[in-house]
């Protein structure tokens, strides 16, 4: 017997007029890349996303057409999120901190027919527009007169984004009604080996993830929140963050370019943020500026740590000296991203503060609609008893089937994808990620947690950043070395450092030596990019 319920898809459309209808006043508000600070309301946004999809219709651009953007996190962008979308078209969001010349080879591979782009982003264009010749129209996210001649020289046909929009009217559009299965949004890995790789998102699948994003086990998203977003919407979309927002009717708040803890700090501060989300390496940042402060800023309960591992340090940091509840959580792009998120059960309300920090530090149990395995090197499921190690395997509703047009087998196993992390998962479900497969160190047969090493050493007063990679060792095969960035004006030596870590990791694990370094290289991503770090301190062969 069959169910007696409507059926309605599941649509991106769906979120914006939700949204306008229901919260249309509550605020957007955007740091631009102008420099001044814009406010816009849902109901604003939607009207614009409407005159938008008008102009793709215009264009004559057909269902499932690309549209790529490079675009910091603003309300420009997210007109675009929901008037690409919306009109049946597929949102390319493009990151702009990738070499220019892979950019044109993610433009040219996803076959984009329009592409939108901040005015930060302009040197980007002039250098990749004649390399991408199958994009018909070129937008730059600005006002008529912001549009210097040379770009418009270097770039036939440019258009400004807000003269186009003035040029669409105000009648009424119908969003078409799409099979909730159709693509909705492409975004790529971010290609640290070889090729990037695109992951193509549906209509269903972005709402089932912005509704499990938005649980109270996660980002606990309601009406009265106001959240800023600091992962890039260039970045697996914000993590969903524009779209779980629009279903719950919240405010937004865009921090555009200014990603430095004092310019968040003063957003958060001046909006009433009450939570955000980020990469680890964005809250060293704002942690300083609150401390320079002695304060949080005002309205501020909670932030949403992944991206990378959230050292202890940094969790202890927001929750014992600034009251700031941390959510730490795992995903990544074939994911959509979200996948576990370390909340609390009933029965840790019992256990006192070290406990407690030990379940944050995992990476937390599956939201609903995400089921995980762990399998060892014969693809044998191990159990989950905190102990035994191996791949993590995932899948779900909102997890890739296959690689966009990659030419490359279909990656899953069984049905499950596998994640490439190494992990165990304890008998509550909670996950915890060892390492990435390739970082992992195999000394004398055992391995070295990399990703454990560099919390103890973020844990040191005095230092910034820490990462760990193997380094080749003649009798043990592979050894720790701890590469560490002081924190200004500090001073700490390699001998102190590594006495640091007596007690706090089995004496084996203490890496062989400390290298002081001035900076760390960081991904397109946020991520610390240890090919990179290996090949600089080990040379090309090492990466």
């Amino acid at each position: 017997m069959m169910g007696l319920m409507q059926q309605q898809p599941l649509l991106i459309s769906r979120l914006i007029d939700f949204a306008a209808r229901f919260h249309g006043d509550t605020e957007i508000v955007s740091r631009r890349v102008e420099g001044d600070r814009h406010r816009t309301t849902w109901a604003q946004v939607q009207r614009r996303s409407m005159r938008l999809a008008r102009g793709l219709d215009a264009w004559g651009l057909q269902r499932g057409d690309r549209v790529g953007t490079l675009a910091w996190n603003g309300y420009r962008h997210l007109e675009l999120y929901y008037g690409v979308s919306g009109s049946g078209r597929v949102l390319h969001t493009v990151n702009p901190r990738l070499h220019s010349d892979q950019i044109a080879w993610i433009i040219n591979h996803a076959g984009d027919k329009a592409l939108a782009f901040d005015m930060t982003f302009a040197p980007i264009i002039r250098s990749i527009a004649a390399s991408c010749p199958q994009v018909a129209h070129w937008v730059a996210l600005c006002d008529e007169g912001a549009l210097p001649a040379d770009l418009v020289q270097a770039v036939p046909g440019l258009l400004s984004y807000e003269a186009w929009l003035d040029g669409q009217g105000d009648a009424a559009y119908a969003w078409p009604i799409l099979d909730e299965n159709e693509a909705s949004s492409l975004c790529y890995t971010s290609g640290t080996t070889g090729n990037p790789k695109g992951v193509l998102y549906s209509h269903r699948s972005t709402l089932l993830h912005a509704a499990a994003g938005a649980l109270p086990d996660v980002m606990c998203l309601a009406a009265a929140d106001s959240v800023l977003p600091v992962v890039p919407m260039f970045h697996v979309n914000a993590w969903g963050s524009p779209y779980a927002a629009a279903m719950v009717g919240c405010k937004l708040v865009m921090p555009g370019p200014a990603l430095d803890g004092a310019s968040l700090f003063e957003l958060m501060d001046d909006e009433g943020v009450t939570l955000s989300a980020g990469v680890p390496t964005v809250w060293l940042g704002l942690l300083a500026s609150m401390r320079e402060h002695g304060r949080r800023p005002s309205a501020l309960q909670r932030v949403l740590i992944g991206g990378s591992a959230a050292p202890p340090a940094m969790i202890e940091a927001f929750q014992k000296d600034f009251d700031v509840e941390v959510r730490h959580a795992w995903g990544m792009t074939e994911l959509s991203p979200l996948g576990t998120s370390a909340a609390f059960k009933f029965k840790h309300a019992q256990m006192d503060a070290a406990q407690r920090l030990q379940v944050q530090t995992a990476q937390g149990r599956a939201l609903f609609g995400v089921d995980l395995r762990v399998v060892d090197a014969r693809g044998a499921e191990l159990p989950w008893d905190g102990r035994s190690v191996g791949e993590l395997e995932v899948r779900g509703p909102w997890v890739l089937s296959d690689y966009y047009e990659s030419g490359l087998p279909n990656p899953l196993h069984d049905g499950w994808f596998p994640t490439g992390d190494v992990v165990s998962i304890d008998a509550d479900g909670y996950m915890r990620i060892v390492d990435r497969s390739k970082d992992v160190i195999k000394s004398g047969g055992e391995w070295i947690s990399s990703i454990d090493i560099e919390n103890v050493a973020m844990a040191h007063p005095a230092v910034a950043m820490a990462a760990c990679v193997a380094v080749p060792h003649p009798k043990w095969d592979e050894r720790p070395l701890l590469v560490v960035v002081r924190k200004p004006g500090a001073e700490v030596q390699a001998r102190e450092l590594l006495a640091f870590y007596e007690g706090k990791v089995a004496k084996w694990w203490i890496p062989d030596d400390v290298m002081f370094v001035e900076s760390i290289p960081l991904g397109a991503t946020g991520k610390i990019l240890k090919t990179r770090l290996r090949e600089q301190l080990l040379g090309p062969a090492a990466g």
